[in-house]
């Protein structure tokens, strides 16, 4: 599939619920799910897909496991291994990112929503892999941004600062620093065409340094790429997305590439409604893991289909319409 859908632009992070009605189904339990919308009683799946410009295919997905999945009888019973922990979904992301990528998977730029790259380790995990990244941020995040309080990196140490960040201020809420851009920073980009006419709105991005974990520990992350999404007929921006592109990157990739993942909710409602993925009946461990794998490679195969027909279909009718 790597080979048939070239080149790579991202490798996108996302998760799916799985209604349930009963309790016997390996990882059913009270949760919330994206798909439901709300809490609910379902299954809970972390997903890694590989994107281009012109479609997105499954690359893995991981069942995720509630704490008290782990005990030794609901363990037995559903036939979890032995080496299966808890882990958090951002780990899980993880993993699925570090199995694709010995598995030799070209990869691309990694995209996710905020319930993954609000979390601080999630984004020094990739930057740690030396992973590029644009991934969602919830508005309440918080950022330096007035860098020029900041000194130079010093040499050999890409974009982290040599003063001490704490010495400069009060971080900020990504909200609250985006109101703040000129209206003239602002934007109108249309980044794709969609079922109701070009998808545009207003875009600004600008350089900070997220300020988690220079206050609360963990991994120091370095300068990063603020984007935010201003809508015309909303009062405020909306959305926001922290990238560690270069620095040099245009307004227009990074707006690409944090739209990319629209591909990912089409991919699952066709995984759901045409193949069944969600129709899974069994209980165990190994065979949810079958069922799903099985989907997996109906649905390359489908979309592969798509794609040799859309190709023939443009061949076939560029000689009569004239067009080259």
């Amino acid at each position: 599939m790597a080979e048939a859908l070239n080149p790579v632009a991202a490798w996108v992070v996302d998760d799916t619920g799985f209604p349930k009605k009963g309790n016997h189904s390996v990882g059913v339990a009270r949760q919330y799910s994206g798909t439901l919308g709300k809490i609910g009683n379902c299954q809970v799946a972390v997903s890694l897909h590989y994107a281009t410009d012109d479609a997105a295919i499954p690359l893995d997905f991981s069942l995720y496991l509630p704490e008290e999945w782990l005990a030794e009888d609901r363990r037995q019973k559903a036939g979890i291994p032995k080496d299966v922990t808890f882990q958090p979904k951002w780990a899980l992301a993880l993993a699925l990112i570090d199995r694709a990528t010995e598995w030799g998977v070209p990869s691309g730029v990694i995209v996710a929503d905020a319930g993954y790259g609000n979390t601080t380790e999630f984004r020094t995990g990739l930057a740690e892999r030396k992973l590029l990244f644009v991934v969602g941020v919830q508005n309440t995040a918080t950022v330096w941004a007035d860098l020029g309080n900041l000194e130079a990196p010093a040499a050999g140490r890409r974009g982290r600062p040599r003063r001490k960040p704490l010495e400069v201020g009060i971080p900020k809420s990504v909200a609250e620093v985006s109101q703040n851009w000129p209206l003239e920073n602002w934007q109108r980009i249309t980044w794709r065409e969609g079922t109701k006419g070009p998808m545009t709105s207003r875009f600004t991005a600008a350089r900070v340094l997220p300020s988690h974990s220079y206050q609360h520990g963990g991994s120091k992350e370095e300068v990063l790429w603020l984007l935010a999404e201003w809508p015309e007929d909303e009062v405020a921006p909306t959305k926001f997305w922290l990238a560690n592109l270069p620095g040099d990157t245009d307004l227009l990739n990074l707006v690409r590439m944090s739209k990319i993942r629209w591909w990912i909710e089409q991919g699952y409602q066709q995984l759901k409604d045409e193949l069944g993925m969600d129709h899974y009946e069994g209980r165990s461990w190994q065979g949810w893991h079958h069922h799903v794998t099985m989907i997996m490679l109906a649905f390359s195969f489908l979309t592969l289909e798509s794609l040799w027909l859309k190709k023939n279909f443009w061949t076939t009718l560029a000689p009569a319409e004239g067009m080259s």
